[in-house]
């Protein structure tokens, strides 16, 4: 009999109780929070550019992180500028001047170059070549007599950051 009894005095108190669940949303908007904090912090180190599948990057030892710029890419098969296809490096290799009238033309768009930059502003404009690391370096090298006959006055080679181990 006592077990009925209190079976009954544990479904009443159930019932009583089930109406009065809350979620307290509060410790979970701050764990967000600090989240969000963490992740801006440890990301605004990192610099994203532009997919460059297709092209093995060359590895280097230097520490400083390019800026914002106008990417040019060379792959093994074509050039392109800013994701945009330019020209196949066997017209690079075809050529007889030494810049490249495409990409001269792509590079003069007024959405890559400022509104009319000053004379201390042209030497200022950068670019970002991606190659990848196979190619002759007659290829690149005229692709960057290019960029600054166009007037990029600060020429970035992209790399990977080669790992040293400690002594």
């Amino acid at each position: 009999m006592s077990t009925t009894k209190r079976a009954r005095r544990n479904a009443r108190n159930h019932l009583r109780r089930s109406g009065e669940v809350e979620l307290n949303l509060i410790p979970l908007i701050d764990i967000m929070s600090v989240m969000v904090a963490f992740l801006l912090v440890y990301s605004a180190n990192v610099e994203v550019i532009q997919n460059s599948q297709g092209v093995q990057i060359p590895q280097s030892i230097a520490e400083q992180q390019p800026k914002q710029s106008v990417v040019v890419m060379i792959t093994k098969e074509h050039l392109f500028v800013q994701g945009e296809l330019v020209m196949s490096v066997a017209e690079i290799r075809e050529g007889k001047s030494g810049e490249l009238d495409r990409l001269h033309a792509v590079l003069g768009r007024p959405m890559l170059a400022s509104d009319a930059p000053a004379e201390d502003e042209l030497a200022q404009r950068e670019i970002t070549v991606l190659a990848d690391k196979s190619l002759p370096y007659e290829i690149v090298k005229r692709v960057m007599s290019t960029c600054t006959h166009e007037g990029y006055g600060r020429i970035s080679l992209a790399v990977l950051e080669k790992e040293t181990t400690p002594i």
